[in-house]
């Protein structure tokens, strides 16, 4: 991974998520300090498809501490912890990366809807199937509910599955 004698002494800008209008729905738009990582996260797959997981973590962390509002970062730090096993830094980070999302929404006044479809909501909404798995999977099947009420609405037609986790079908 390239990175900037700026980027080493952590001269990066603080940035965060932001929502826009596209069409009739609403994007999750990503700090820039993510959108130029776009490179590193297709190394970190290729080192994850050839089982280096150890330096895939470090690389990740150190890509959070550049940006820490980098959604897929989370993402896969979560999904990691989920394939070891450890269900407790899986729902600290799907949760740190909806969390950030939210803050996002709620700063634009909670609009929606916030399609799964749009590329900018993917990593949203994988962090939020990942959090309510692992809510439901360490007995916070209400918390999961909750979530759930809240994340329903902004894509009701639930293209990953995520009432089947939560175990209910019931649109709300």
């Amino acid at each position: 991974m390239k990175r900037s004698k700026k980027e080493t002494r952590g001269g990066a800008a603080k940035q965060t998520l932001a929502v826009e209008m596209r069409g009739d729905a609403w994007e999750i738009v990503h700090p820039r300090c993510a959108r130029r990582r776009r490179e590193d996260i297709e190394e970190i797959a290729d080192m994850l498809a050839s089982g280096e997981i150890d330096i895939a973590k470090d690389e990740l962390v150190w890509l959070l501490s550049e940006c820490p509002d980098f959604l897929e970062a989370h993402v896969q730090l979560g999904a990691i912890a989920m394939e070891s096993d450890d269900l407790r830094l899986a729902r600290g980070h799907f949760g740190r990366a909806y969390e950030l999302s939210l803050r996002a929404l709620e700063a634009a006044g909670n609009p929606g809807p916030l399609p799964y479809a749009l590329r900018g909501n993917e990593s949203f909404w994988e962090a939020s199937k990942g959090l309510l798995y692992c809510l439901v999977q360490t007995g916070r099947r209400p918390m999961a509910l909750d979530a759930w009420k809240r994340l329903q609405p902004l894509d009701p037609s639930d293209p990953l599955g995520i009432a089947q986790i939560v175990g209910t079908l019931k649109k709300t």
